[in-house]
């Protein structure tokens, strides 16, 4: 299934599209920032996405309990790179930078990514 259109220019809007040039979202190493920057759209600030998008594209809440027990680094870089399955998130790989990728991964599967803030 291809993204539909919209997603894409979404996507594109939100500055992804201009990372392609391997520059950095928002800093080597930064994955806050980096999920600030690129996932909250989607995801929610807080990990939890706002009910709309749940409705329309099923996104996932990033502080439930079933992802969290299977949050681990590798499982979260995996899914930024590749984008999900039904292709409704983008693969992030070649759209922004291996150390924002390694690094937005690593926070996300963090126990602070749900510590109260």
């Amino acid at each position: 299934m291809k993204s539909p259109s919209w997603l894409v220019t979404a996507v594109a809007a939100l500055g992804v599209a201009g990372c392609g040039n391997g520059a950095s979202a928002a800093g080597p190493g930064d994955g806050k920032a980096v999920f600030q920057k690129l996932c909250a759209a989607c995801h929610g600030e807080d990990g939890r996405p706002p009910a709309a998008m749940v409705a329309r594209l099923g996104v996932r809440d990033l502080t439930a309990p079933e992802f969290r027990a299977r949050a681990t680094p590798a499982v979260v870089e995996h899914q930024v790179r590749t984008g999900s399955t039904n292709k409704l998130m983008p693969a992030f790989a070649g759209a922004i930078d291996d150390a924002d990728i390694t690094a937005v991964a690593a926070y996300v599967a963090s126990p602070q990514f749900v510590a109260p803030r």
